[in-house]
């Protein structure tokens, strides 16, 4: 088991530590450059095409381009923006915020590509409803089945299973600590409320992260709010500290030392990735669930949707975090324990109270955001009810082991599983960029020609259409 979990380990230290975020920073530029910064060019109407989704194309029975929206912010938004975002300012500086922000940048053109690749090679579930991502596109856009297979299994393993696990031990850290919950109550509450979503499939999932997502944002943001209108005059401060230490620039006003320049950046890329998961191939399998007039739509609003995971929410936690005055360099708290002392420093004894519901919030929504990521990719491999079944199945159990127990080598093995599937994933967007680039000049024509809706006719691409999901398009 040993010499098993060091092969694991030197696995992820190659992918994770010598490729994937150089890959994941690369490609987010090449995209970045060769679309004409469309992620800042085109983010109001992102904005304005995620409010419009709310309105169902198809019929009252599809997927609206908001509940894929909802869903795929359910999952990014989880214990990455709490705990990521402190253990990034604790071990990397108040610099490490600046990276994230910079990461999410350069991600949301990546995220754009994948999306919208993954609402054009989508297929019909006949139910009014589609399937679709990485593993389609990869089997319908390069013709490399055996490669999608490889990033489905990859995914169901990371997403669908073991990450559902870390987030049901996170719930049962936040509620055990604040609340003194039981464990096993917890497990036993949490796969009551889990079974009946998963088992409803993705349109249910869709349906209750439409509401939980505002909810949760809500009450974070407002949170938020309160915070820094009772610090006000101290964020001017913490900002420019934010932007001086990214930069190894010393700062010893407030107590803050100077970090490396090396620091800040990699813990707030690293962290800044793992929150908003742009280009690693995760989101796309709910924008592909989405009824929409034109892929690029759907690709607009899951740019956005980065936008609101990193520049939005985890900026939330770091001005928590270091208004506070919780967070001192060299101390030992880190994590989730450097949040929690962050929320009752500014908001008195019942932040960590208030903590337990937001992190219950975050993370349970992550839970079904990512079975609705697994579910397109169990289908994908054998679309048959009795596997769909058995798959539910395993996801309510991993939900009580990860409320019961944990196991470094399984955290380890998702770990090794997400790389792989990213690396896939980022392959397959350079290859099919083209399709990408072709979306993208037939969006921004028709808004250009003054059309408010665009609408994409695949008859107009002779070799798209013979590509694509005839019923689709």
């Amino acid at each position: 088991m040993e010499l098993l979990h060091g092969w694991i380990n030197a696995g992820n230290d190659l992918i994770w530590g010598q490729l994937l975020i150089y890959l994941l920073l690369g490609i987010g530029l090449f995209f970045t450059l060769r679309m004409g910064f469309m992620q800042i060019r085109l983010l109001p109407r992102g904005v304005k095409e995620m409010l419009g989704g709310r309105n169902h194309v198809a019929g009252s029975n599809d997927i609206s381009s908001f509940q894929a929206f909802a869903t795929g912010l359910a999952s990014r938004v989880g214990t990455g923006n709490v705990a990521g975002v402190a253990t990034a300012i604790a071990l990397g500086g108040p610099g490490a915020v600046f990276w994230m922000w910079m990461t999410a940048l350069l991600g949301m053109a990546s995220a754009f590509a994948e999306s919208s690749l993954a609402q054009l090679f989508k297929v019909n579930h006949h139910d009014n409803t589609f399937r679709g991502g990485p593993a389609y596109y990869i089997q319908k856009g390069l013709n490399m089945r055996w490669l999608g297979m490889a990033f489905s299994i990859s995914l169901i393993v990371a997403f669908g299973l073991v990450f559902n696990a870390v987030q049901a031990n996170s719930i049962v850290a936040a509620t055990e600590g604040a609340l003194g919950w039981d464990k096993n109550l917890v497990a036993i509450g949490l796969v009551l409320l889990t079974a009946p979503i998963i088992f409803g499939g993705m349109r249910k999932v869709g349906q209750v992260a439409e509401w939980m997502v505002p909810v949760m944002a809500a009450l974070y943001l407002g949170m938020t709010v309160y915070v820094i209108i009772t610090h006000a005059s101290e964020v001017p401060g913490v900002l420019a500290l934010i932007v001086k230490s990214a930069f190894g620039m010393q700062q010893a006003a407030g107590g803050f030392a100077g970090y490396a320049l090396s620091q800040a950046m990699m813990l707030g890329i690293k962290r800044g990735l793992f929150s908003n998961e742009a280009g690693m191939g995760s989101a796309p399998n709910a924008a592909a669930a989405a009824t929409t007039r034109h892929p690029a739509s759907q690709g607009l609003i899951q740019m956005f949707g980065v936008f609101i995971d990193t520049m939005i929410v985890c900026t939330c936690t770091a001005l928590i975090v270091l208004l506070s005055g919780a967070f001192v360099p060299g101390a030992e708290l880190k994590g989730v324990q450097l949040t929690q002392a962050a929320m009752s420093a500014t908001l008195g004894s019942w932040g960590g109270t208030l903590l337990a519901v937001i992190m219950f919030l975050f993370c349970f929504s992550t839970i079904i955001g990512n079975y609705a990521y697994a579910e397109g990719n169990v289908e994908f491999i054998k679309n048959n009810k009795t596997v769909i079944f058995v798959f539910r199945l395993a996801v309510l159990g991993m939900v009580v082991f990860g409320c019961l127990g944990s196991s470094m080598l399984v955290w380890d093995m998702a770990d090794l599983a997400m790389g792989v599937m990213a690396l896939i994933n980022l392959f397959a967007i350079v290859m099919l960029s083209k399709y990408v680039f072709v979306l993208l000049k037939d969006y921004q024509q028709q808004l250009k020609a003054g059309v408010k809706q665009p609408v994409f006719d695949v008859k107009k691409y002779p070799e798209i259409e013979a590509k694509i999901h005839k019923d689709v398009w």
